[in-house]
């Protein structure tokens, strides 16, 4: 169903895919958009007990997309830096597709919302709790089931953990 990396050598494991994801701060959401176009967004997510998660306003251009077809992408890119001298770049990226869900009950959003709150707001517990009773009401929670994660780096990093 899911292609085949054809650089197999720089194939990221599962562990190293997971923590890009626990560790990045904004990743790229690619959904099936209006009229066949794709549309994606950099969006703020959280990684928690293996699904990703986002908030967003509860109507919109995601919500619309994911109503007609939940299967979507999710792109975190680790590492980009830019080496002039040797003509490329040295970069680090996860991608997951899967299936997006619009979560509808409080009591299913919490763990998640607070999740989120953790990540963002990190040692600041009250702070978290206000802002959730202030906005969870406001929002919408989207969930993604991971169906095929598969992450990558530059031939120059996996040279260098060689040795």
């Amino acid at each position: 169903m899911f292609r085949e990396m054809r650089r197999k050598k720089q194939l990221l494991s599962a562990e190293d895919c997971a923590k890009i994801l626990t560790d990045g701060s904004n990743g790229v959401l690619a959904v099936h958009g209006d009229d066949g176009y794709p549309y994606t967004v950099p969006l703020s997510y959280v990684y928690h007990n293996d699904k990703i998660y986002f908030h967003c306003a509860k109507a919109g251009h995601k919500l619309d997309a994911i109503a007609r077809d939940a299967k979507v992408s999710f792109c975190v890119v680790d590492r980009d830096e830019v080496v002039p001298a040797e003509a490329t770049t040295y970069f680090r990226s996860v991608v997951a597709f899967g299936r997006a869900r619009v979560l509808t009950d409080m009591a299913e959003m919490r763990g998640p919302i607070q999740a989120l709150a953790a990540k963002y707001m990190p040692g600041l517990a009250k702070a978290q709790q206000a802002a959730i009773d202030k906005e969870a009401h406001l929002m919408a929670m989207v969930e993604i089931t991971v169906d095929h994660l598969t992450g990558k780096e530059a031939i120059e990093l996996t040279r260098a953990k060689q040795g």
